[in-house]
């Protein structure tokens, strides 16, 4: 297998794709709270923090990742995402 150069631009379906992430297309109120929300470290339209877990925790995350073709963030992303748009924390 040789290594092959990212594509300069994007299809159609990925652009798709992308749009339909929970967090691609933020809604007003995220929008302005983003722009103010100052902890983490910018990193485009989102901030990096740190984060520390359990080992068994990150083996089972890694697990997924590797099974599903996601990045561990992605895979973290959506987790945080689910917990907090469902009724886990409701109260």
């Amino acid at each position: 297998m040789s290594i092959q150069r990212k594509p300069k631009s994007k299809t159609a379906a990925q652009d798709a794709f992308i749009q339909g992430a929970p967090d691609a297309q933020p809604t007003a109120d995220t929008a302005a709270a983003s722009s103010t929300y100052e902890k983490g470290i910018a990193k485009g339209h989102k901030r990096q923090i740190s984060l520390t877990i359990a080992p068994e925790l990150l083996r089972k995350v890694d697990e997924v990742a590797q099974r599903t073709g996601q990045a561990r963030a992605a895979i973290i992303n959506l987790a945080i995402f689910n917990a907090l748009e469902g009724d886990i924390f409701q109260g």
